[in-house]
């Protein structure tokens, strides 16, 4: 299971966001604690609090993903 912070600037940061993991086959969750969501969901990542970093999680290894992702990531 791989983990990163991401954080997010802006609605159409969101959305971009949404946009990258929705093309990779993998379950993406996103949030802290009690409040997880798939973050593959629009309307799920905007119901987190998205004033501060939240946890990535994903099962893979894959370098590749992880460079998708870097513009997000904190």
């Amino acid at each position: 299971m791989q983990q990163v912070q991401v954080k997010f600037n802006d609605v159409n940061q969101v959305r971009q966001f949404v946009n990258v993991i929705d093309k990779i086959d993998l379950s993406f969750n996103l949030g802290e604690g009690r409040r997880v969501v798939d973050a593959k969901s629009i309307l799920g990542v905007m119901a987190l609090d998205l004033t501060r970093p939240v946890r990535l999680s994903y099962d893979s290894d894959d370098e590749g993903i992880r460079e998708k992702l870097a513009p997000f990531i904190y």
